[in-house]
């Protein structure tokens, strides 16, 4: 079932303590069960498993749980022991008409609020189990981060928007629209503590988003050659940690000043030379010239053309850690010091759908289409204590009552944290979600 490949290393990077196998299709999502030496997964094989270490090292499955494909979308709350044995279920909610992307229980205000391919968000009271209220949007909506203080939900959707809503009983309002990818969202991550928004997207790139400043400033981060499906933010030690496809897992550095990349000029001929780009006919037939191919500098964000930005380089400052193009102006400028590195990079050789981290102990846990769950050992970053409700394809599970919400469709999808008091936050990958809390010692 599961394979011990080394003890608890001192190593700054991560290293590969085991993998867990034995499920039959891709694994949509892997939760660490906080104080204990678990693992919840959720499989499209329709199976929910509880893995528990065993004294010789290795994972075996405590729960063995089989989801009926007549559960169609809508959520299920289970009822799990505290002994991670058994589970029974307790509620059933129709929050959709099509599968379920991802989903948050909020203990604070008794709410599950999730988020499906029927193009709608929904919350529901887990006491009465009636529907609250919906919000439709002009595309899937992907994933979703809740902020139990203030009752606001970010929601990404496939057309690459974040749109934030404030929720109330029976009514909500559309606050404003979030607009920087080129791609689908792919995952997102809310952090209460400096109120900032942190998105990953198939276009490879990362956004954060800062909310509590109120002056529209975003920092776009490219570490990565696939789409991004899992994010999360260490605030102890102020790191983002990002995952892609191609099994990529970027740490960047954010406990550093940085800059936020331009925005590129509109022009219709080249602003250093001034020669015409291609669809400047009236230049082209005044100066007798062909049209060029416009380009742009991504440290000034001039249109250029390709003769004047000849030249790459790396700009980790502005979250460029590849070599991008620039023009030879800027170029000249930027020193040897300005290229040093502001993230570091290692390889999780499998495709990595959903990732969730335990800092207090240095864990780390992926999952992917590859049937294998690696849990692997990292920095153990502070004392912090995190609680997590996990959710099973369409799941949480409330350490407290020890409850699990869990949402399907047509096969299991997800797995997703849940909360205490002062808990936020959630991980969500397309396809499969977590959400997760954490309060202080």
């Amino acid at each position: 079932m599961a394979a011990e490949i080394h003890s608890r290393p001192q190593s700054s990077r991560p290293v590969l303590l085991n993998k867990i196998e034995g499920h039959s299709d891709a694994v949509n999502a892997a939760v660490l069960i906080p104080k204990e030496d678990g693992v919840i997964t959720v499989s499209e094989d329709r199976t929910i498993r509880v893995w528990l270490k065993r004294d010789s090292g290795q994972y075996w499955p405590s729960i063995y749980h089989t989801v009926s494909c007549k559960y169609h979308k809508r959520l299920e709350e289970f009822l799990l022991s505290e002994d991670f044995n058994k589970m029974n279920h307790v509620k059933t909610y129709p929050a959709h008409q099509n599968r379920v992307s991802d989903m948050v229980f909020s203990l604070e205000s008794e709410w599950v609020v999730s988020t499906g391919h029927d193009k709608s968000v929904s919350w529901m009271c887990t006491q009465s189990g009636s529907m609250l209220g919906r919000h439709y949007f002009g595309s899937w909506a992907s994933c979703l981060q809740y902020d139990n203080d203030t009752q606001h939900a970010f929601v990404g959707d496939y057309s690459g928007q974040i749109t934030l809503l404030k929720l109330e009983r029976q009514t909500y309002s559309t606050i404003t629209t979030l607009k920087g990818h080129e791609g689908s969202i792919g995952a997102l991550w809310w952090d209460p503590v400096q109120r900032l928004l942190f998105s990953g997207a198939s276009d490879h790139s990362v956004i954060m988003w800062d909310i509590g400043g109120r002056k529209g400033r975003t920092l776009l981060l490219q570490g990565h050659h696939e789409r991004v499906q899992a994010v999360r933010y260490l605030q102890l030690t102020r790191q983002l940690v990002s995952c892609s496809a191609d099994g990529g897992v970027t740490v960047w550095n954010m406990d550093t000043p940085r800059e936020e990349a331009p925005q590129w000029l509109d022009s219709d001929s080249c602003q250093k030379c001034e020669q015409p780009f291609f669809w400047n006919v009236k230049q082209m037939w005044d100066s007798k010239t062909i049209g060029l191919r416009q380009h742009h500098c991504r440290k000034c964000g001039k249109a250029v053309c390709g003769k004047c930005s000849s030249k790459s380089t790396t700009y980790p400052v502005m979250g460029f850690e590849f070599q991008v193009r620039v023009c030879d102006t800027c170029y000249d400028t930027v020193k040897d010091e300005d290229r040093t590195a502001l993230a570091t990079f290692h390889e999780g050789k499998h495709n990595i759908a959903f990732m969730d981290m335990d800092p207090s102990r240095g864990l780390m846990v992926t999952c992917g289409s590859d049937r294998v769950v690696k849990v692997r050992h990292t920095i153990s970053v502070g004392c912090l204590h995190f609680t997590i409700v996990m959710c099973i394809n369409a799941c949480l599970l409330s350490m407290r009552m020890t409850v699990i919400f869990t949402y399907s469709s047509d096969f299991t999808e997800s797995l997703i944290g849940s909360f205490f008091p002062q808990i936020w936050d959630m991980t969500q990958v397309v396809g499969c979600s977590i959400a997760t809390g954490f309060s202080p010692r």
